[in-house]
């Protein structure tokens, strides 16, 4: 979970240093305060796009720093999974630092992608806005929503279908591939001229630079013969053996002369090894003109077909055996085509029998998922609502199968049920995604759960229930919310509020962590507005003890 968030010199933020719990943690505060900067963050730290005005202004940088605690031991493996290391004390800290030239991401201060950060995010944290959530209104979104309700019994379903696609895809193109009788001809024609170019040249590996050598030696063959007389010559004009003669006779005075002698010595015997090696590579060496010729044409064989096929001869020898394979497939056409049609058909044989498994896996999933949603749905106020699981099939496969989904949803009595994505009211639609955010909370693999304004366009008893909502969430996942209602506050666990100062001069964000009275103020705040009476008190005061009474009540429970 979320354990620690830190910011310096975000937007209106200069320094926030803040600490994050198991349960409901909420954030309040008056409009324009800065709540959405504290979200924003979270998702700036974890790859969303950085424009440069993010930078509080005077500053040269913005740093955003999150630390994660992860128990799991699943969760761990896919963290490492993506060649992310991540300690045996499960601490993972993610920072980013945004200035006015770059941009820079690490995890475990290793820099990391943001394509990797993104994979990441899906294991840690859950992130819920007023647009994000709309995406319960794409079908392609609600059909994953049944495949991860019943994902026990459609992923092995899933995974063949995706298999057997793939090779259905693959008969499919073999057989689109196939040309015309006077192209295949002509094919034909071309396969067998490259085949008998490759084998007929008969290459070896590392073949070019041993040519390469060769043919450099004998086009130099008169320039080496001279300079290698030359060095000859001026090995047998050096008189080592009178030198060290010389000095042996002087050692004869100065002992310590003696080594330098028997150097020289040893200089003599190694430099008329040399010259006698000289003098033989001189003496065998031919220059061969035919060889020569040789050489330089099968060096020029060489390059030409490496130009025309590829660089390196392993991939040549690949590409002649896949010719050979299409040419016998040419050669075979009415059989190996007749061989193909019978495969495509039974792989879409065995794809509908699948496709089929995998519908009325969902089906039954449906049913239930349905249900379910119904029942929070009324725990959310929607007293007479009805709600379904639409089917339709697709004309083609998807790796997916062959499904079409739409929720239906009427949320007043004796209305018929319309596709969700036509609900019109942000509220009705929240509510509709918390039911289903409920019904899912056990299934959820991130920890932690983040709310912007989740019930946003609510009040009264719906207020009431939605807070009830996210408490019971919170006894499961670490909930984090932004709220504009006293309900969802008084329900916290914890409780920050967000407050915007200026001086005149200069605007800052603070962030505070509140406890007892302060939070009865922030209530009454959020109950009366700018006019706040003891009766408004005495509401808040009631509204804390009744929401306390709730959750203990919960724990009880269990």
């Amino acid at each position: 979970m979320l354990i620690e968030l830190h910011i310096r010199n975000l937007a209106l933020i200069s320094r926030a240093d803040l600490e994050f719990y198991t349960g409901l943690t909420v954030l309040s505060g008056e409009t324009g305060a800065g709540k959405s900067i504290l979200i924003d963050s979270i998702n700036l730290a974890l790859g969303a796009k950085a424009g440069k005005d993010v930078i509080r202004n005077g500053s040269e940088y913005a740093y955003i720093e999150l630390l994660f605690s992860i128990d799991d031991e699943e969760k761990i493996k896919k963290i490492r999974a993506l060649d992310i290391e991540i300690g045996d004390e499960g601490l993972l800290i993610i920072t980013r630092k945004i200035s006015f030239q770059r941009s820079v991401m690490r995890v475990n201060d290793e820099a990391v992608s943001v394509n990797k950060l993104k994979r990441l995010t899906g294991i840690l944290i859950d992130m819920h806005s007023q647009d994000e959530h709309r995406s319960l209104m794409d079908p392609v979104h609600q059909l994953e929503l049944i495949d991860l309700y019943a994902e026990d019994e459609t992923a092995p379903l899933k995974a063949r279908i995706r298999d057997l696609l793939k090779e259905y895809d693959e008969v499919n193109l073999m057989l689109s591939d196939i040309p015309s009788a006077q192209l295949r001809l002509r094919e034909i024609e071309i396969l067998k001229y490259e085949i008998d170019e490759i084998e007929d040249a008969q290459l070896k590996a590392d073949e070019e630079a041993e040519l390469v050598s060769q043919v450099k030696k004998l086009k130099n063959a008169s320039r080496i013969i001279e300079m290698l007389n030359r060095a000859a010559f001026i090995l047998e004009e050096n008189e080592f053996s009178e030198a060290a003669a010389k000095v042996r006779e002087a050692a004869a005075y100065d002992k310590s002369l003696s080594e330098i002698a028997s150097q020289l010595d040893e200089s003599e015997i190694i430099m008329s090894e040399a010259l006698h090696s000289l003098n033989a590579y001189i003496s065998d060496f031919e220059y061969d003109g035919n060889e020569f010729e040789r050489l330089e044409k099968r060096l020029d064989l060489v390059r030409r077909l490496q130009d025309k096929y590829s660089d390196d001869i392993d991939e040549i020898f690949n590409m002649l055996e896949e010719k050979k394979e299409r040419l016998e497939f040419l050669e075979n056409f009415d059989v190996k085509r007749n061989d193909l049609i019978q495969k495509k058909n039974s792989l879409r044989q065995t794809l509908d029998q699948v496709c089929m498994q995998l519908g009325k896996k969902r089906r039954e999933a449906a049913g239930m998922l349905s249900e379910n949603i119904i029942k929070e749905l009324k725990d959310l106020n929607f007293m007479g609502v009805d709600f379904k699981i639409d089917f339709g099939n697709l004309k083609e496969y998807t790796k997916t199968g062959n499904d079409s989904v739409e929720f239906m949803i009427s949320t007043n009595p004796g209305q018929p049920r319309k596709p969700l994505r036509h609900i019109a009211s942000g509220g009705e639609l929240s509510r509709v995604m918390l039911a289903v955010k409920t019904v899912f909370a056990g299934n959820d693999e991130a920890d932690t759960l983040i709310f912007d304004e989740v019930d946003a366009g609510i009040s009264g008893r719906t207020a009431q229930r939605v807070s009830e909502k996210l408490c019971i969430i919170g006894r499961k996942h670490q909930v984090i919310c932004i709220t504009h209602l006293p309900q969802t506050a008084a329900m916290a666990d914890h409780h920050y509020l967000i407050a915007k100062h200026t001086d005149g001069v200069d605007t800052e964000t603070d962030i505070e962590y509140i406890k007892d009275e302060r939070i009865v103020n922030e209530l009454a705040r959020l109950l009366g507005g700018s006019r706040i009476t003891e009766a408004v008190y005495g509401t808040a005061r009631e509204m804390k003890t009744l929401a306390d009474k709730f959750k203990a009540e919960l724990d009880l429970k269990g």
